[in-house]
């Protein structure tokens, strides 16, 4: 179904990127934006393609992968409502670099760059708010970086934990026993560890009953223990 301008604009006020315009720029960027829906599985854009669209997920989830030249597949992010992703698209051209695939049925806005760009032409006090929104966005991944670089696997793979149940929480579920789907292959890539360390761990957390896993799923049923392993 068809969003109204309104739900439009609301939704994209509840975007990082987008949240410091104001209601008037809200509903100048939810004019050139075009709902677009995708099946599970189904690919969104391809590493290496046009970067001509940016998109914002209404509902549903997708994930960011890349391919090695030896055919392994590496996820390097999720996204849920509420979350963009190939936002440079609103500035430039260039090439996609990652895979970005729909998990399940996925809604989204997508925003062509072309419009985008010529909305910043005829107003750029938009721009300027995008740009220090984007250098935040970078900043927050760079330290995010570092921060991994001094942590051991446990602490990366239940900070993962931890970023997926606030997901969650932000989709409606509750303060104890969220179901999370996903993979402990994703997990570990997504901790950036090896699968063999990330099962390790997860053994511990369903010892400790934090967590019980299934078949390509996993539930936190005490989110809060998750940040005595984050340090």
């Amino acid at each position: 179904m068809a969003a109204s301008a309104e739900e439009t604009a609301a939704l994209l006020g509840r975007v990082p990127v987008f949240e410091a315009l104001r209601p008037e720029d809200l509903a100048r960027v939810a004019d050139v934006a075009v709902p677009r829906s995708f099946r599970g599985g189904e690919v969104v854009f391809r590493e290496n393609d046009d970067s001509d669209t940016c998109y914002v997920v209404r509902s549903g989830h997708a994930r960011a992968v890349r391919e090695h030249a030896d055919g392994r597949q590496i996820t390097l992010a999720t996204f849920g409502p509420g979350d963009i992703f190939g936002e440079l698209a609103m500035f430039d051209d260039e090439r996609r670099s990652a895979t970005v695939e729909a998990v399940d049925a996925l809604d989204v806005l997508g925003i062509p760059g072309v419009d985008m760009r010529a909305l910043l032409t005829r107003h750029p006090e938009i721009a300027v708010k995008l740009v220090i929104a984007l250098g935040r966005r970078l900043r927050a991944a760079n330290e995010r970086l570092a921060r991994q670089s001094f942590q051991t696997v446990q602490s990366r793979v239940a900070a993962v934990l931890a970023q997926l149940v606030e997901q969650a929480r932000n989709e409606g579920a509750g303060e104890r026993d969220v179901l999370l789907t996903a993979t402990q292959a994703e997990l570990a890539q997504l901790a950036g560890s090896s699968r063999e360390s990330a099962s390790r761990f997860l053994a511990v957390l369903e010892r400790a009953g934090v967590i019980s896993q299934g078949r390509g799923r996993l539930t936190v049923h005490d989110p809060a223990a998750l940040g005595g392993y984050v340090y």
